[in-house]
């Protein structure tokens, strides 16, 4: 697509559509705007008891922005029931394009010096983008997706786009809602500036949590 860049793809967002690629190895990129759209309300999220319970204990480290290229090269990769990914070479370039420009960020989880889980997404006014997510072992994408909600919460974000709905995304609380009430729910959010850094770079599992519930 020829002439688009960060600022583009930011016009996109504020308009309620993304991009995609068909397959890894495709290098063009379309636009979607989808009739229903998945979305989790920052106030209904759910996190099971054996969620919490890991998410406390630190089963992993936690990291923001540490290594954004590496999140997004885990989730480009093929996995069980994800053989093919739309995350092609413009994708990674485009979004890393908007990391360095403060808008696009990374939650990592950690085993040791291993990567072993994360997400990353863009955020704009008040509203977080949800793009894609990884794990290689148990429960490290959900960890960070806890992680990713107390910063949310506490840096005053109003929606939280996960583009679509899985059954992953709908026991942590997604939702899916007509294109018309997203783009309600999205123009309310980019009247107000969030602070996506609003708690510490490196929060444990408690203080997350207890963010959650603080801002309940």
């Amino acid at each position: 697509m020829r002439g688009f860049g960060p600022q583009e793809l930011l016009n996109c967002y504020a308009r309620g559509v993304f991009p995609m690629a068909e397959g890894r190895d495709d290098p063009r990129i379309y636009l979607l705007d989808p009739d229903e759209r998945g979305i989790i309300p920052l106030d209904e999220f759910h996190a099971s008891r054996s969620l919490r319970k890991a998410v406390r204990q630190d089963l992993y480290r936690v990291t923001v922005n540490q290594a954004f290229a590496a999140v997004v090269e885990g989730c480009a990769k093929p996995a069980p029931g994800r053989e093919e990914t739309w995350i092609n070479e413009a994708i990674i370039r485009l979004y890393s394009s908007l990391h360095e420009a403060g808008y696009a960020h990374s939650v990592e989880c950690w085993s040791g010096a291993d990567l072993v889980g994360g997400l990353y997404g863009v955020s704009l006014g008040a509203a977080f983008f949800g793009e894609s997510m990884f794990s290689l072992r148990r429960d490290a994408s959900k960890i960070a997706l806890v992680h990713l909600i107390a910063r949310l919460r506490a840096g005053g974000y109003s929606l939280l786009d996960t583009q679509f709905t899985t059954e992953h995304l709908k026991s942590l609380g997604a939702i899916t809602i007509p294109r018309s009430a997203y783009r309600e729910r999205l123009a309310d959010a980019l009247i107000f500036e969030a602070d996506f850094h609003a708690l510490p770079d490196n929060v444990s599992g408690r203080q997350a949590l207890q963010s959650i519930t603080q801002t309940s």
